[in-house]
């Protein structure tokens, strides 16, 4: 009996140890399953838009007129008359009077002029007689020949010469008449005057200054690397200028006029020459807004026209390569043939298309091929710069 029982108890012991590890065990939950992870990358693409792009390159300058002089007295005496419109900043026309010396003592030299010459006509006339005379004296004699000093010849041209030079005598001091008005030589603006009235000037005395308003030129400092962006060059191209005028920007057209066609020895740049017609708006039919003398404006010079090109940040470019996300949200790098340079931006011909998308996010470790994936609402991406594909001009900066 008690072998049995030492038998039994064991068992016993098991059969109820296995209903209690199972009865624990139903009451166990299972473990939760863990959902996947997704390590693909989220990149922020921005698409492409190829179109025609015109090359420009950007310059500066100063405004100044195309002729200017200072206007000097051509005869000497006194200032008697002088032009209301003969003020700083007003505008005279070509041929209008300014001013006038006192005229008397060149009326007087042209009647004097006058007399000689009307006194050398008559001595002319007078020995023209005398040689007609003395040639029909001489048909008589037949026995001589006559000689040049007999016929009266060396004192008739004697007689022109006097006349000759009384004409002179009076074409100048016609001229010098007319030099007592002092007229525009052009369309002008009065930059300054010298003089007032009751001014008393010598021969070569500065009246005054003026700016010729016909044309107005500015001086383009142009890098000479950036001549290659620029048809021939430069010559004939159209310039946009913008500058201040009453607290408002404005924009005026100018063309390049011509190239001076030298190297500054001190700034190494290449100068281009853009020229305004009417400047003032003096003859348009509409009311325009001057381009003043003296204002500093910024230039666009229109170069080259590229039939399909982008415009994209300069730091997305690595060895003439960009990274782009393919139709199977791969990473591609894509080679890129740039043309120029755009500020942050570069230009680029080949190598990209429309509908391309760029990826602008950064990347740690990026590897031609891999797996990425676009953020969805809840994801944010923010690209390294903002970017501006759809260019139409594109700016080549010195």
């Amino acid at each position: 009996m008690t072998r049995k029982k030492q038998i039994i108890l064991p068992i016993v012991i098991l059969v109820i140890g296995a209903v209690i590890f199972i009865a624990l065990s139903s009451m166990k939950k299972p473990p939760e399953e863990k959902p996947k992870v997704d390590n693909t990358p989220i990149v922020a693409v921005e698409e492409i838009t190829v179109a025609p792009l015109t090359l420009t390159v950007d310059s500066y300058g100063v405004v100044t007129p195309k002729y200017e002089i200072e206007l000097v007295a051509q005869v000497s005496g006194q200032i008697v008359e002088l032009s209301d419109t003969f003020l700083r900043g007003s505008f005279v026309k070509k041929g209008q009077v300014l001013a006038r010396i006192d005229p008397s003592d060149y009326k007087a030299a042209l009647i004097d002029a006058q007399a000689s010459l009307a006194s050398a006509t008559a001595s002319l006339e007078e020995e023209l007689a005398r040689g007609k005379v003395a040639k029909e004296e001489w048909k008589r004699i037949t026995n001589a020949s006559p000689t040049e000093l007999s016929l009266r010849k060396p004192q008739l041209k004697q007689e022109q010469a006097r006349v000759k030079a009384a004409q002179a005598s009076v074409l100048r001091a016609e001229r010098n008449l007319e030099r007592t008005y002092l007229r525009a030589p052009f369309d002008a603006m009065i930059e300054s005057r010298h003089i007032g009235l009751g001014t008393f000037v010598s021969t070569g005395s500065k009246i005054g200054k003026m700016l010729g308003t016909e044309t107005a030129q500015i001086r383009l400092p142009v890098a000479d690397n950036q001549l290659q962006f620029l048809v021939k060059q430069g010559h004939a191209a159209q310039v946009n200028l913008s500058g201040d005028f009453a607290g408002q920007n404005h924009v005026w057209q100018a063309n390049i006029a011509r190239s001076e066609g030298v190297v500054d020895d001190k700034s190494r740049m290449s100068y281009l020459v853009a020229e305004v017609s009417d400047p003032y708006g003096l003859h348009a039919e509409t009311e325009n807004t001057p381009l003043r003398f003296g204002s500093y404006v910024n230039a666009t010079v229109l170069g080259k026209e590229l039939a399909l090109a982008a415009s994209v940040p300069r730091h997305l470019i690595n060895k003439d390569r960009i990274a782009i996300l393919d139709e199977e949200s791969k990473l591609q790098f894509v080679n890129v043939e740039i043309v120029s340079e755009d500020g942050a931006n570069v230009i680029i011909s080949n190598g990209l298309k429309t509908g391309d998308r760029v990826i602008v996010s950064a990347l740690d470790y990026p590897v031609d091929g891999m797996q990425l994936a676009l953020p969805t609402s809840d994801d944010a991406v923010t690209p390294d710069t903002e970017t501006n594909t759809d260019t139409q001009i594109a700016s080549v900066k010195d």
